[in-house]
């Protein structure tokens, strides 16, 4: 049957019918497979700025208590460095240790790690103003002068930071430059430590709604935070250098824009200029929380092509979803859980013969014409790929979906988004005969894991378990991953579709 509102034939807008598989899944083999040559993980902890998130800075003027309410459950810098689940996203732990340590993770802190880890460090706030001022280039961010110099004192000792960034720091505005902003009504003020006003953040233009701080502060917080994270990306991965980037893919939400070009984008060739990306391009790819998933296959395509040689996939933290889920925290006498912004990097490079391969003849996809359900997805996305390629649910080690954290979703009512995906999974292997049905909560255990990531929507969609995923490829506890991301397309109000992609990071053939 034709869909409504397609004329003709159809053969000229693909509606002729379902494509063989061998049509839809051609194998790769002219080119170099592309490998996961780096990743890194950074959290900025920014308590004071859950009052901008697009939830609590809508409720606030409704009912200008709530900002107190906020600030009672406000998370100090200690704590969120000592959270379980933030020391597993670092790389200091792996997602299995968390069944180990009892809930709620929040009341029984790991000290054993600290602010940096294998895959990148989780930032205090003061430092992350510095950052987002030093990647400032229209004079947005009004920083106070002491302030300053105290945040200067303190990123003179970060290992990724230059001269250069010092002198972008500036030295700041006297006190009076601050309020007499704020008054005119045109700025948002920045805090720290909950009532200690140290700067401001301005509007890029006077009628530009496009331009109002409100956005503004989510695409620079996006770029700071990306920023570094590429930087810790390249200093870990000896073998590639700054200069050696081809192409940089963005991978984040924000919409970058103004009144003629509301979303242009390309977020991530202003992060490449920051990280010394000189011989970089690049461009931004948009897919809601699938995105990062979509960026990694077209970044590994690009390199099997022969198009570029060096691709960084780059994503920002949300800042939108600061305090998204706030009232259920307060409402169970939580400290507020979601006051980090979460960004990515992941290097891609040609086969070097060790690094794990993404499997491009294995990719899944959720098409148009897929059902919206989350079985419709799981199978358009997960088991229909496998089965065609011969492998079964089992022959996959590891699974990586939504790692949303549960202790951040469930208090509001969200439920343990993992855990459910799993159990999905699970039961369509029982369905395919490939386990028993008392076999379910076992494969959850052995193929799934607890969620430990933000909910930072792009982030938490099946990345966070790539670095974890490479490093125990490359041990040889694991054979293969599949990584599955879904969208929820119709937030957009442009279509009530979902979305769904997913690939397979294998062990490199020629590595041992």
């Amino acid at each position: 049957m034709r869909p409504k509102g397609v004329h003709g034939s159809g053969a000229k807008y693909g509606v002729a019918g379902p494509l063989l598989a061998q049509e839809q899944h051609m194998v790769l083999t002219n080119g170099s497979a592309p490998v996961i040559k780096g990743v890194s993980y950074c959290l900025a902890h920014v308590p004071d700025l859950v009052r901008h998130g697009s939830k609590p800075s809508r409720d606030i003027p409704k009912d200008p208590a709530i900002l107190d309410t906020l600030l009672k459950h406000w998370r100090p810098y200690e704590d969120a460095v000592a959270y379980p689940p933030h020391q597993v996203f670092l790389g200091n732990l792996r997602p299995d240790d968390l069944k180990e340590i009892t809930q709620p993770w929040y009341e029984n802190p790991c000290h054993g790690g600290g602010r940096f880890g294998p895959y990148g460090e989780i930032m205090p706030q003061e430092e992350f103003y510095g950052w987002m001022k030093m990647c400032d280039q229209f004079d947005l961010v009004l920083l106070e002068e002491e302030f300053v110099t105290q945040v200067r004192d303190l990123l003179v000792h970060h290992p990724l930071v230059t001269e250069d960034d010092l002198e972008l720091l500036g030295s700041g505005v006297p006190p009076g430059k601050i309020e007499e902003t704020l008054d005119e009504g045109i700025a948002l003020p920045l805090y720290v430590d909950k009532t200690r006003l140290v700067g401001c953040f301005q509007r890029g233009h006077e009628e530009d709604k496009s331009l109002i701080p409100e956005f503004l502060i989510e695409n620079l917080a996006a770029k700071a935070s990306a920023v570094i994270a590429l930087r810790h990306a390249i200093d870990k991965c000896p073998s590639v250098q700054s200069t050696d980037m081809d192409y940089l893919l963005g991978c984040g939400e924000e919409a970058i824009g103004d009144r003629y070009n509301r979303g242009g984008g390309n977020l991530a060739k202003a992060v490449g200029e920051m990280c010394g990306c000189v011989n970089a391009t690049g461009s931004d790819i948009k897919a809601f929380c699938c995105a990062p998933n979509h960026a990694i296959i077209i970044g590994g395509s690009l390199i099997n092509s022969g198009v570029f040689k060096e691709i960084a996939v780059v994503g920002g933290g949300s800042f939108a979803k600061l305090g998204m889920k706030y009232r259920g925290h307060v409402t169970h006498d939580m400290p507020i859980l979601e006051d980090v912004l979460a960004s990515i990097a992941v290097l891609i490079g040609p086969d070097d013969g060790e690094n794990p391969r993404v499997r491009l003849d294995i990719i899944g996809k959720h098409d148009i014409s897929s059902g919206s359900s989350n079985q419709a997805i799981t199978q358009a996305v997960v088991v229909d790929p496998l089965k065609k390629h011969g492998f079964k649910i089992t022959d996959i080690d590891r699974y990586a979906t939504e790692l949303h954290n549960p202790e951040i979703t469930e208090p509001q009512g969200s439920g343990n988004t993992p855990r459910t995906n799993y159990r999905m999974l699970g039961g369509m292997a029982v369905r395919e005969a490939e386990i028993e049905a008392d076999g379910l909560d076992q494969f959850v255990e052995n193929h799934g894991m607890i969620g430990f990531s933000p909910t930072q929507g792009h982030i938490a969609s099946a990345a966070p378990f790539l670095g974890h995923a490479r490093e125990m490829i490359l041990s040889g506890e694991i054979e293969r991953a599949m990584f599955y991301a879904k969208g929820s397309l119709f937030l957009g109000r442009m279509t009530n579709l979902s979305d769904g992609i997913s690939f397979v990071l294998e062990r490199n053939g020629n590595s041992r």
